[in-house]
């Protein structure tokens, strides 16, 4: 872990990276989404608006591990003080807002013909709700209490202490009578047909490796950003 907590060795490796996660993430979410939205057959029951799934699941996907993400780094950052941790946890929070966002209004979309409304207080719905605020709580404290480079102590207490809403997400439709269908793909197995499945897993990857992606874009830019306000700081004191 400690080998990479140099910034210059960081970087030497996400530059690469950066670009070949956008590439293969590109390629993959191409793929998945031109077979899912054209040609992988109509639901039974929900008919084509099943489409929204093939962009609804992997955002959410990226919602939740984005702030597991967050809760890790801050882990991380506050056991171990890793230089690095604290700037990756920042460098997730917007990404992680922004896919919340997304998979909040494709599930809108999607419950609209399903439900027959936009918007209903279910569990899982309402739980992803207080995810996105709590990204935007996170972004907040991040501004007000960190510097450029990272995160207060206290926001990181904030990302860990934030996690408890995770596995909430993942168990809402278990614990609550709710309209949002049950999980459908588990520890146990899938219950997903196979037309439908790997189109939808071909996304899920593409989506992670974009995320990845935006993920080590920000954390470059950070870093930049760091150098150029110590230099500053140092030709202010000349």
């Amino acid at each position: 872990m400690h080998a990479y907590a140099n910034p210059t060795r960081f970087l030497s490796l996400a530059r690469p990276l950066t670009l070949w996660f956008m590439a293969i993430g590109i390629v993959l979410i191409t793929f998945g989404s031109v077979y899912g939205l054209f040609y992988a057959p109509a639901d039974r029951l929900m008919g084509d608006s099943v489409r929204i799934l093939y962009i609804h699941v992997p955002t959410v996907w990226l919602a939740m591990g984005g702030w597991t993400a967050i809760a890790i780094s801050s882990i991380v950052q506050i056991a171990w003080r890793h230089p690095l941790a604290a700037v990756a946890a920042r460098a997730v929070a917007i990404p992680g807002a922004l896919f919340t966002a997304l998979g909040l209004i494709t599930g809108s979309i999607w419950a609209r013909p399903t439900w027959g409304t936009w918007w209903v207080w279910d569990g899982r719905v309402t739980s992803v709700l207080i995810l996105f605020f709590l990204y935007l709580a996170y972004i907040a404290l991040a501004n007000a209490s960190g510097g450029k480079g990272g995160v207060s102590r206290v926001t990181a207490i904030f990302g860990i202490v934030g996690a408890i809403n995770i596995p909430i997400i993942n168990r809402s439709v278990v614990w609550w009578n709710s309209l949002h269908q049950k999980a459908s793909i588990t520890v146990s197995g899938s219950s997903i047909d196979a037309s439908f499945l790997w189109p939808l897993a071909i996304n899920v990857i593409g989506f992670s490796f974009i995320f990845s992606a935006i993920v080590l874009m920000r954390m470059r830019g950070i870093l930049a950003e760091t150098k150029v306000e110590a230099r500053l700081k140092r030709m202010a004191a000349e």
